[in-house]
């Protein structure tokens, strides 16, 4: 039987021996599974460049924070991903991450286009042998909120430019407008002008930014 080669990248390395120990002992029809693991963005990134030049992993399955936030290291799983893409493109690659809105996922798939997401709490043993076996014969394989974030995104009629996309994400966290300006590099009036528009397309009308927030998590863009 063929043996499917699975490289497992998370900086919580009990999560991936649960990744190695769930599906080594499963039962396939087709083929047999072997998981390594990485338990860091370096260790991972050392094992795809290797295998760019020896054996491409079949299935590559990456975390997305792989620094604690306290480090404010920038790299992550989509990084990985990317160099995945570049170096390793037979891999298949997907995102076993605790991120489920929108935004993120939204953006991971025009970075990636990855074969398959995974929202960590919707993961357990039978959803991780559907998704080995799904990728592996015709990808892609999405939990319910993860396929729920693209359907919403794409069921939309609306279209919106980065920096507006950046403006909603910020505002869903709090961030006062005067602290988003030097975050997207824009003055203060030109995000106060963007938000009126944004209300506009929205068709937010007398609202204030709760209400812009909440009709586009609607849509799917947060």
């Amino acid at each position: 039987m063929k043996t499917v080669r699975i490289l497992a990248v998370d900086d919580h390395e009990m999560t991936t021996l649960g990744y190695k120990y769930i599906l080594e002992d499963s039962e396939f029809e087709y083929f047999t599974v072997k998981v390594d693991i990485a338990k860091s963005y370096d260790r991972g990134k050392e094992k795809i460049e290797h295998s760019a030049r020896t054996l491409p992993y079949d299935i590559i399955l990456l975390d997305i924070q792989l620094f604690p936030a306290e480090s404010k290291d920038p790299r992550s799983g989509v990084d990985l991903g990317k160099l995945a893409r570049e170096i390793v493109p037979d891999s298949k690659v997907v995102f076993m991450s605790s991120f489920s809105d929108s935004y993120r996922i939204n953006n991971i798939f025009k970075a990636v286009n990855p074969d398959g997401y995974m929202v960590k709490s919707e993961i357990d043993e039978m959803s991780l042998r559907t998704m080995v076996d799904t990728v592996v014969k015709k990808p892609p394989y999405y939990t319910a909120s993860a396929l729920g974030a693209v359907r919403r995104r794409m069921a939309s009629n609306i279209d919106i430019d980065e920096q507006d996309q950046k403006i909603l994400y910020y505002l869903s966290l709090g961030t006062n407008t005067r602290d988003i300006a030097p975050l997207i590099a824009s003055a203060n009036t030109t995000v106060e002008a963007r938000k009126r528009q944004l209300k506009s397309i929205f068709g937010v009308k007398n609202g204030n930014d709760l209400a812009l927030i909440e009709e586009a998590k609607k849509r799917g863009f947060l």
